[in-house]
């Protein structure tokens, strides 16, 4: 038995229409119809929830005493999932090259397009706003979606590092080129990025917990 045919019959079993499983899951009712027909697969996280709602277990729809029944579906399986992987890795490293275009486009602007006193409010600028709210916002895409896994807090050290460096790069680099004055670099930035990229990755993983039991 295909699993399309283990979809229908399970769906009938539960006295389910077919609109009924669409608005569950949240999908077309041509989606269940197509599914159930095998004209197109459902994803992972589809199957798990159609067999929660079906009352059955994963099992008896992936699983076939005769494999090579489901070898086409469980093939398209690995695809997606591989999909999804490529998805997630090319999402990472453009969120991670935005922030740092976005960190070195505002280092550049303060030395090559300002000049005195719009240097000096341009630089408060780039500290207090720039800096601040791409850090939170990066931040909190990586919470909502969860990237990273456990080592998405190491981003908090990052940032902190960075917001630091943005200081250093600024107005303490400006000093030493204009009075000749060497100045270390105030640590304590560190700290104030770091707390801000945890807030941002707080409010994300919170927003992340809210879809996922929507969701379920």
């Amino acid at each position: 038995m295909n699993i399309g045919t283990k979809l229908n019959n399970a769906r009938k079993e539960s006295g389910l229409t077919q609109e009924q499983v669409a608005e569950s899951l949240g999908v077309s009712r041509q989606s269940i119809s197509n599914w159930e027909n095998e004209r197109t697969y459902p994803d992972i996280i589809s199957v798990v929830k159609l067999s929660d709602l079906y009352s059955v277990s994963l099992d008896y729809l992936l699983k076939n005493k005769e494999e090579t029944k489901m070898t086409t579906y469980l093939n398209y399986l690995e695809e997606s999932t591989n999909v999804v992987k490529s998805k997630q890795k090319l999402s990472k490293i453009i969120l991670g090259a935005t922030y740092l275009l976005i960190w070195v486009f505002s280092i550049i602007v303060f030395w090559f397009f300002t000049d005195g006193s719009d240097a000096m409010g341009y630089g408060l600028m780039h500290l207090w706003i720039i800096q601040p709210v791409s850090i939170f916002v990066i931040s909190l895409i990586i919470g909502i979606n969860n990237y990273f896994g456990g080592y998405k807090w190491v981003f908090t050290a990052i940032a902190g590092v960075f917001y630091m460096l943005s200081d250093y790069g600024t107005f303490k680099l400006a000093n030493t080129v204009t009075f000749g004055n060497i100045n270390s670099p105030d640590w304590g930035m560190i700290v104030g990025g770091a707390i801000i990229a945890a807030i941002g990755l707080g409010i994300g993983l919170v927003i992340n917990h809210i879809k996922s039991r929507k969701n379920r």
